[in-house]
């Protein structure tokens, strides 16, 4: 299956962490939804969306990875199906044309949350690995984020980049 992540799960190592079958197929945009940080969360903070504007100038940037079959029941627990994120059907615009693949969205929205630190760094080091344009990166960079009240998850969360390359 085809699975469209604009969130922490850009980034390769995070999502072959939770589903070892993820393989890049391209990087995409996803028409007239914008990118917020406004999913509740269970830990208290916010996570991503792709939040459908109808506005065919705005646009969420993400990565298709293909994934397993077997494996999807693993990513709908790690992406909280039906706890607070569903899934649905999107057309993506690549480099080499049109795309269909599922992505999952937020239905539990709290606009008052703000992410986590470590959550912020996952979907800022997808997104500079998979080379998202400049201007696009610098909108996630400039989203506030807040220190997690339990700072052994930050190290916890992190520790699957090998390099250090996650830092704030």
């Amino acid at each position: 299956m085809l699975c469209f992540s604009y969130g922490s799960n850009m980034s390769q190592r995070r999502v072959q962490a939770r589903v070892p079958s993820a393989r890049f197929v391209a990087v995409a945009e996803l028409p007239a939804h914008r990118l917020c940080f406004h999913k509740s969360a269970g830990d208290g903070s916010a996570k991503c969306d792709a939040e459908e504007t109808g506005n065919p100038d705005d646009r969420v940037i993400g990565v298709v990875y293909e994934i397993a079959d077997a494996e999807k029941p693993d990513l709908d627990r790690h992406e909280a199906l039906g706890f607070g994120y569903d899934e649905k059907q999107v057309t993506l615009r690549t480099g080499k044309g049109k795309l269909q693949a599922g992505m999952y969205y937020a239905t539990r929205i709290n606009k008052a949350l703000k992410p986590f630190h470590w959550y912020k760094d996952h979907v800022l080091i997808g997104a500079r690995e998979n080379g998202l344009p400049a201007e696009y990166i610098a909108q996630i960079e400039a989203v506030e984020a807040i220190d997690d009240p339990r700072p052994e998850r930050h190290g916890r969360e992190l520790s699957v980049y090998s390099d250090s390359q996650a830092t704030r």
